[in-house]
């Protein structure tokens, strides 16, 4: 791992710079759910403006921690100059203060909220503003922060087109090299007393409202269906070999990770559409927000132009006669009700990508009728339409296997009863059937040495066990590869759903559904340690999607005692990804391997996660193998 460099020091108003923004742009693509205590101004009782400055600054109002020292109550005649505008979902304006304070930790802009009414203001109106200190968590379950911000507010436009405050340059220079501060007696971080000098998160709470840009930006998460990016600000954060940022430790957090939206609408500019490594050139500015997609973000009045870096689709190497490939490969909820381009592109990577691997365990298979809840639980249509288009697309009959889930048992989207499926190619390999596998009952181990065999293949691993709640059950089947048995498990371990993110108000952020995980790792360890103990010699091939990074501790459970080996971690350090999130390059999906298999060729096949036209969020994985 590589360790986090020491904090860099930065002096905000050192950096300012005389750059204007153009006005006119409006409009947030990517909004947040309002709480229902931020009622709407009502239409036909409009407050009257402010004729006077008030007392108070917007520094005033931010204060020097995340909560306003004058939250709940009313404040009169808070000058700004606007700075941008959102027409659209969470209505409003951003103002700044033109004229600072000397302190760092009080941020000179702040957000005015005009509920369902359209703000009327320009960028560049000088402005006076009266209305109610709030403090709004977009997702204030989730562990977000919080965003000040001005609610009901009574309006008065004293001048336009003046030139905006300078905006702050964000980049290695300043952004510090520690991620957040610790939490105080009550768990959060909200009442600890700004270190913008110290730390990332107090950085980026310092600059909450105000104007902010970042120059020759590398895109490290592709723009996605909401119009939204992500760039690395700080060129120290470990760098992936195709251009992302590499979460590699929870203790040291990438600090230069930013989200970008634009404030116009893409029915007046186009957004980039763009791919991991390539660049966002000149300036992308405009107001520094936090929404609950993402945490801290760049709302940008002015985009810098995108270089494309060509960034190509992956192939993974041919393997050879002697060599088993066996892959796995989250498709996203595949349902037959899909659009057939979804079942094409699937297949393509099969087949041209992957190279039609000789087993594939699938994530995500859907049944017939997809999230319709209808009790359907049989998903024999889904894979049929999926080993058609792989045959269309130049591929191998693949035969299948699977068992069906009970109906709702296995979470995911409601009524889609997704389930791992095996798809093998039988002029390459065998699958050894074994009768007795079912929803509910268990598979086991049976015989010694050679004759070990599975009592039930395909079978679950105690599908009763506690661990597999509202999860779907490790699938296990038993295969044949040049007269030698190869034991196969097909995983998808319970979602990170209910952790708190790592921008979190609560610090350190609670991974609550990590507890889940380690237990069904500690449930699969000790199936693959029955194995073993019967036939030490056993080829077993544990692999899928377990929804955990290489150093978690359900990875650490897994391999207790050596059972498996996760091959990620043989992997350059640069590769070790399969999925992008919130900007990081990171690990959910593994191939791991018991002692036997020694001869083991790894491959995560980057075809999807680092761009903004996928065919599934997740990059597939192959391993070759001589049993």
């Amino acid at each position: 791992m590589t360790t986090s460099p020491a904090p860099r020091p930065r002096s905000r108003r050192a950096l300012l710079r005389a750059t204007l923004v153009p006005a006119g742009l409006a409009a947030s693509l990517v909004l947040v759910p309002l709480p229902a205590a931020v009622a709407a101004p009502s239409a036909d009782a409009a407050p009257a403006g402010p004729t006077e400055p008030g007392p108070l600054r917007i520094h005033d109002i931010q204060g020097t921690t995340r909560i306003s020292p004058q939250t709940g109550k009313t404040v009169a005649g808070v000058p700004g100059i606007v700075t941008g505008v959102r027409g659209y979902g969470s209505k409003g304006f951003w103002i700044q203060d033109p004229n600072p304070d000397a302190d760092p930790a009080t941020s000179e802009g702040v957000f005015v909220y005009t509920g369902s009414a359209a703000p009327t203001v320009k960028v560049g109106d000088s402005v006076l503003v009266s209305g109610k200190v709030t403090e709004y968590y977009p997702n204030f379950g989730g562990g977000s922060q919080s965003l000040t911000q001005l609610s009901g507010p009574a309006v008065t436009v004293v001048s336009s087109g003046n030139p905006l405050p300078a905006p702050v340059v964000v980049d290695t220079r300043n952004i510090p090299g520690t991620y957040s501060p610790a939490a105080g007696a009550d768990g959060t971080v909200n009442g600890v007393t700004l270190n913008p000098e110290k730390y990332a998160l107090d950085f980026y709470e310092s600059l909450e409202g105000m104007l902010v840009e970042v120059k020759d930006v590398r895109v490290v998460q592709a723009t996605d269906k909401y119009n939204e990016l992500w760039v690395a600000a700080d060129k120290q954060d470990q760098r992936s070999k195709r251009g992302g940022v590499l979460y590699e430790s929870y203790a040291e957090p990438n600090v230069g990770r930013l989200m970008v939206q634009q404030q116009a609408p893409v029915s007046q500019q186009p957004f980039p559409v763009a791919n991991v490594g390539d660049e966002l050139t000149g300036t992308t500015s405009g107001p520094l927000d936090y929404n609950q997609f993402g945490g801290y973000t760049l709302v940008a009045g002015t985009l810098g132009a995108l270089r494309d870096n060509h960034l190509q689709r992956e192939v993974t190497a041919p393997a050879g006669e002697r060599e088993l490939t066996v892959a796995t490969y989250n498709v996203e909820n595949l349902a037959p009700g899909n659009p057939d381009a979804k079942f094409a592109d699937l297949a393509q990577a099969v087949v041209t990508n992957l190279r039609s691997p000789d087993v594939i365990a699938l994530e995500e298979i859907q049944d017939n009728n997809g999230s319709k809840n209808d009790g359907t639980v049989d998903a024999s249509q889904t894979v049929a339409k999926f080993i058609a288009a792989i045959k269309a697309a130049g591929g191998p009959a693949y035969e299948w296997r699977s068992i069906d889930p009970e109906n709702g048992k296995d979470g995911g989207e409601p009524g889609g009863n997704i389930r791992q499926v095996f798809l093998f190619n039988p002029q390459r390999v065998s699958f050894t059937d074994i009768p007795g596998g079912s929803a509910t009952s268990a598979v086991d181990v049976a015989g010694t040495g050679a004759a070990t065999a599975l009592t039930a293949s395909p079978g679950r691993i105690d599908p009763a066990d506690e661990a597999w709640v509202n999860s779907r059950k490790p699938l296990v089947g038993q295969f044949s590869f040049r007269g030698k048995k190869v034991f196969v498990i097909a995983n998808h371990f319970n979602s990170k759903g209910g952790d708190q993110g790592i921008d979190s108000r609560f610090q350190a952020p609670a991974r609550s559904s990590e507890v889940q995980r380690v237990k069904q790792a500690t449930v699969e360890q000790a199936f693959v340690a029955k194995l073993l103990a019967a036939d030490k010699e056993a080829k077993v091939v544990s692999l899928g999607d377990f929804n955990d990074y290489q150093f978690s501790p359900a990875l650490a459970a897994l391999t207790k005692d050596g059972v498996l080996r996760d091959l990620v971690n043989e992997l350059p350090e640069k590769e070790q990804y399969s999925y992008v999130y919130q900007g990081n390059s990171q690990v959910l999906d593994h191939v791991l391997v018991s002692p036997e298999v020694g001869y083991a060729k790894y491959d995560v096949v980057h075809i999807n996660s680092e761009f903004a036209v996928q065919a599934s969020d997740h990059d597939p994985q192959v391993v070759r193998i001589k049993p």
